[in-house]
């Protein structure tokens, strides 16, 4: 892919965590937008800095929430 303004890097990325049909976690660079992060119902601007460390992000978003729900879903069943 060409270097665009939007993708000063050259390529195009989209990683997304989908749970009951519903994207809890994506980062993607779409047209238009830019870099940004989609955590839970928050959109912001995010930071592309390597793969690596998206990767890194990404993985750190998803593994967090993973630990929320399993928490909350043992208050409700101790609760």
């Amino acid at each position: 892919m060409p270097k665009t303004v939007d993708k000063p890097y050259g390529f195009k990325y989209s990683l997304v965590y989908i749970v009951n049909n519903k994207r809890i976690v994506g980062y993607d660079n779409a047209v238009g937008k830019g870099d940004h992060r989609h955590y839970k119902e928050r959109e912001e601007p995010y930071l592309f800095v390597s793969l690596e460390k998206l990767a890194e992000d990404f993985y750190r978003d998803v593994e967090n929430t993973k630990r929320e729900r399993y928490e909350k879903s043992e208050k409700s069943e101790s609760g």
